[in-house]
């Protein structure tokens, strides 16, 4: 029996991820289960699971899990020390799938005690990356990418190293917005920004999608987890979503990943690995697809994809200072205190305030100076709003 422990249980991913852990209970005990205000479903979680610890972010709703729970012989759990505690907790596998900059200390706790850390928080490479690998590497803990693009590079490289890698191919939808006429994209509501052509994700993740701002997190990933160049990503619109990622190598061969859009196809192979198990996915039909189509993305369209080249040539904290920028900005948006053009906007000054004020050069090697970095470029981000300086 293999212990499991997911961070974001009550999100997308880890909802399925749990679909796949009670398709076969035998097999694995659940130590952690955190989630954050929808406490009814982690109560369910646990009692389903037999959950030995249930941890909700917001500590106000401890009492209320604790009722949930009662008799349940789960142990409850409340708040950000909480949940860095129970990443100390030994597990034989961790999903990290809580969603912003509050998904970073438990994966580095994670990988810091030595745990296979299946990573679906992007948060952490993009904050943090050059520190979370280098205390992996230390630990000998093992980082299995669960973004689906991630993966896909993942299982293309196939055990060659990135020396042998000519480019990565990223693909995206386009998002909701990829055929509105660009004069209309200012107008864009919060409505409609959170419908995805393609996936049923959360707000936040869809709207993420319609800017390409979670395209732009995944390139910044690619490189702090592959050790990829800037210049060696490439980014390309594939409407279908059936083509995840591909590996070009130095001999010219391409190596594709295809699979139906289905989040449980890199949850599987995380969890599973590395054996290759069945997962209840839908199957590609080749000849009812009948083609795949593809596209450059337009960079009017999407400035976040320039943004993260910026900050993959600036290294240091830049990643930082983009995270935190652009979940302030996307705050903004859903309040309707900020247009939907305006998302890409704020990130960019925040990223030169940030680079004259304070310099986001120093070197991502410790929690402290990211958290400081968070924090500021927060604060930044916000004053930049509030003075109409985007």
């Amino acid at each position: 029996m293999r212990s499991v422990a997911i961070f974001g249980a009550t999100g997308s991913i880890g909802v399925n991820t749990l679909d796949l852990i009670g398709r076969a209970p035998q097999d694995y005990e659940v130590a952690v289960l955190t989630g954050g205000r929808n406490t009814a479903l982690l109560a369910e979680q646990a009692r389903r699971h037999r959950a030995k610890l249930a941890v909700t972010a917001d500590e106000s709703r401890y009492t209320e899990l604790k009722e949930l729970l009662s008799g349940s012989g789960t142990e409850v759990a409340a708040g950000a020390e909480a949940i860095r505690e129970a990443a100390e907790r030994p597990s034989d596998w961790t999903m990290s799938a809580i969603v912003g900059a509050a998904g970073l200390v438990p994966s580095l706790t994670t990988v810091a005690r030595g745990g296979a850390l299946a990573l679906a928080n992007k948060e952490s490479l993009v904050c943090a990356g050059p520190l979370l690998m280098k205390t992996a590497e230390a630990s000998g803990a093992e980082i299995l990418p669960v973004d689906s693009e991630h993966s896909a590079i993942f299982q293309c490289l196939g055990g060659h190293t990135s020396e042998t890698v000519e480019s990565v191919t990223i693909t995206a939808s386009g998002g909701a917005f990829r055929d509105w006429p660009l004069e209309k994209l200012a107008a864009a509501s919060v409505s409609e920004a959170s419908t995805h052509p393609n996936f049923a994700m959360g707000q936040r993740i869809t709207i993420d999608s319609a800017t390409m701002f979670n395209k732009a997190m995944e390139v910044i990933e690619a490189k702090e987890f592959f050790g990829f160049e800037a210049d060696q990503i490439n980014v390309v619109i594939q409407r279908e979503q059936i083509i995840h990622a591909l590996v070009t190598f130095h001999d010219g061969a391409m190596m594709a990943h295809l699979g139906a859009p289905d989040m449980r196809h890199a949850i599987g192979y995380a969890l599973h690995w590395p054996e290759r198990r069945f997962v209840p996915v839908e199957r590609v039909d080749l000849i009812k697809l009948g083609q795949l189509t593809f596209a450059a993305p337009d960079p009017a369209r999407y400035p976040a994809l320039a943004l993260a080249d910026e900050v993959m040539r600036s290294g240091g904290l830049s990643g930082a200072v983009f995270n935190a920028a652009k979940e302030i900005a996307l705050d903004h948006f859903i309040a309707g205190k900020i247009g939907f053009t305006d998302m890409a906007r704020v990130v960019a000054a925040t990223l030169s305030a940030c680079s004259r004020e304070s310099g986001y050069g120093t070197a991502a090697d410790s929690l402290e100076k990211v958290l400081q970095m968070d924090h500021f470029a927060r604060v930044t981000a916000t004053e930049l709003i509030a003075r109409h300086q985007i």
